[in-house]
């Protein structure tokens, strides 16, 4: 089948032709690209096209696609069952790495990352005794009820339901505020202190385009929640072993931590960890239930091992560091030579392009963003063989698999796709 009998098929199979909304490539005349292939740093679709990638399945593959030492694990895991519903070695295995380079005192295995953070609430609500939840606007953590939310009219506020099936109720009893801002955490818990139970937050925010935070903001998390009784959940499901080995490192103070992506090597999987007598409370220990039917799957289990394994010595962390500074560095250059009204932020393996003069802060900044303007450019560079996610709010990845080569190609391609996308002033870069 070519590209566009697949799309058909699929079409009439599923909503919008795709399993992930993420997918669909709105502005692409010819979307969304079914890919049957991919190795390295390459993705290849149904009639043969070869695209550099940066989507990387939306941050786990962080070594690149069908590493050896993953697809050996896997094809040897996979020899002996696919599954058990019972406690396995290699469940054992993968959660001492994660314990060892991180500090977390325990973990539960869940399937993805929203299981991870809907369960990180729920054991946060049971802990204190209290029902309100705050996070950031513009951060993701999954879709569950609870935190399809959106900012209503005011800087600190209850949150409004952001998607249809989603009760007010239930909204409501999430708080949101606007990232990067320790004054209106300050203010919510003047307010709703003792009734808020938790904050989640991304500590690089990477889900409104890749936002990292201020210093004043690190500080206020970790200091105002515990002040008033509530727990930090510190999100690292992006984060985690893909900005260092083991967590990022800028949220010590968390209470518990949510994991996922990178740690199971390309398959699907979530974690949550924290202090032994907040774990403890988690069923059959505790009240707090939680099951999954494929939690702790040997094969997820076998690629996370196997991806940590090569990650451990840190070597890929610097050879991922070079080379997107490398990237940023190149795209910088291309827009001020397009004149064009956008700026480049990156924060280690994690990159954006925004259209828009400079960094934003906060995802009031990040929404102002010229979503034609990028809309064009993706497709110019998607028609030059370089994938993108389709959307101006998603970090691009860079990989272990990536070479000099690969950012020479994409750089060049930028150039030519910001020029044909985006005519306009000079725009300054952004740091990392």
């Amino acid at each position: 089948m070519d590209n566009a009998e697949l799309r058909e098929r699929a079409g009439a199979l599923f909503p919008g032709g795709v399993s992930s909304p993420v997918r669909s490539f709105r502005a692409v005349p010819d979307e969304p690209v079914p890919i049957v292939r991919a190795s390295g740093a390459r993705l290849h679709d149904a009639e043969g096209g070869e695209y550099i990638d940066y989507v990387a399945a939306y941050g786990p593959l962080i070594l690149g696609h069908a590493h050896p030492a993953v697809v050996k694990a896997v094809g040897q895991a996979a020899a002996g069952g696919t599954a058990f519903g019972a406690l396995s070695p290699g469940e054992v295995e993968l959660g001492r790495r994660i314990q060892e380079a991180t500090g977390l005192e325990r973990l539960r295995f869940v399937n993805s990352g929203t299981e991870a953070t809907m369960t990180a609430i729920r054991l946060a609500r049971a802990a204190t005794g209290r029902d309100i939840v705050v996070k950031f606007d513009g951060c993701y953590h999954g879709h569950s009820d609870g935190l399809l939310v959106k900012a209503g009219s005011g800087v600190a506020t209850l949150g409004l339901s952001d998607s249809a099936g989603v009760p007010e109720s239930i909204a409501a009893g999430t708080g949101v505020l606007p990232y990067n801002d320790p004054d209106a955490l300050s203010e919510w818990f003047r307010e709703h202190g003792d009734e808020t139970a938790a904050v989640i937050v991304e500590p690089v925010a990477g889900n409104m385009g890749v936002v990292p935070p201020g210093e004043a903001f690190l500080e206020a998390l970790q200091a105002v929640p515990k002040q008033h009784g509530a727990l930090l959940i510190n999100d690292e499901i992006i984060t985690g072993f893909r900005l260092r080995y083991g967590l990022s490192g800028l949220l010590p103070g968390a209470d518990l931590v949510c994991l996922g992506k990178v740690i199971g090597g390309g398959l699907p999987v979530g974690a949550l960890g924290g202090r032994a007598e907040l774990m403890s409370q988690l069923a059959p220990e505790g009240p707090v239930y939680q099951a999954g039917t494929l939690s702790g799957n040997p094969l997820v289990m076998a690629a996370g091992a196997a991806t940590l394994d090569v990650l451990c010595d840190g070597r890929p962390y610097a050879r991922v560091e070079e080379l997107a500074q490398y990237l940023e560095n190149g795209l910088g250059t291309g827009i001020r030579r397009a004149e064009a009204d956008a700026c480049v932020v990156r924060r280690g393996s994690l990159l954006s392009l925004f259209f828009r003069s400079t960094p934003p802060r906060d995802y009031a900044e990040a929404s102002g963003c010229d979503s034609d303007t990028f809309a064009r450019f993706h497709q110019g560079m998607l028609t030059r063989g370089v994938m993108l996610a389709p959307s101006q709010f998603e970090a691009w990845f860079v990989s272990a698999a990536h070479t000099e080569a690969d950012i020479d190609r994409t750089v060049r391609a930028a150039a030519e796709a910001l020029r044909e996308a985006s005519p306009g002033p000079v725009a300054s870069s952004g740091g990392s």
